[in-house]
């Protein structure tokens, strides 16, 4: 009995969490309102405010949710990736692959970036979930860089390249890449489009 009552917890906690990304994503931060996760999850408002004192409190749980697993995917990716290949550019490359792979076999369409929506609405967040949002952008930059380094250490860049910017690249595809998707109802563009990034690194470091 003692076992199972910090596991309900947890287990409200994480369906509120579900239910509120999905609403965030579908129609924003502010449209998503306490009442309608309260009714989704089929819990009371007191139950609500056990787990988040208010909506800044449930927003930093949220981006912090989606960080981690961000981070546990790309990770588990890129380690496997990595496990395959002593080559660092050939690793890098599959694990491109494998993201796109990813993609590709979601059944629908990307649901959406919560890092993207919470730049959208950002007036709406204090200083300390800016802070936040940035600093996972700047992870993702800091992620792909390190992988760009020990490329251009074997592979020096065959033309004049800034890393930062190309490790940038990715964020910039995969949140430009759901919004064409999701207007054009293509599911396929995204993974195609970490295709083409994956193409165009190899012609950076190998000119083929």
């Amino acid at each position: 009995m003692l076992d199972r009552t910090p596991r309900k917890r947890s287990d409200t906690r994480e369906r509120i969490l579900a239910c509120a990304e999905s609403a965030v994503l579908e129609k924003g931060f502010a449209a998503t309102s306490i009442d309608e996760l309260i009714a989704a999850v089929g819990i009371t408002k007191s139950g609500f405010f056990y787990h988040f004192r208010d909506k800044g409190a449930l927003a930093k749980a949220l981006l912090v949710r989606y960080l981690e697993r961000d981070d546990a995917i790309l990770d588990e990716l890129f380690n496997r990736a990595d496990e395959l290949n002593e080559d660092p550019l050939h690793g890098f490359l599959v694990g491109l692959k494998l993201l796109a792979e990813m993609l590709d076999n979601l059944p629908d369409t990307h649901p959406g970036c919560l890092v993207a929506a919470y730049c959208y609405q950002d007036q709406l967040f204090s200083q300390e979930i800016h802070d936040l949002n940035r600093a996972g952008v700047l992870g993702w930059r800091r992620r792909f860089r390190r992988h760009l380094d020990r490329i251009a250490a074997r592979y020096p860049p065959r033309v004049d390249i800034d890393l930062d910017d190309l490790a940038d690249m990715v964020s910039a595809l995969v949140d430009g890449g759901i919004i064409l998707a999701k207007a054009g109802k293509d599911k396929g563009l995204l993974p195609r489009q970490i295709l083409l990034y994956r193409d165009f690194v190899r012609l950076v470091f190998t000119g083929r």
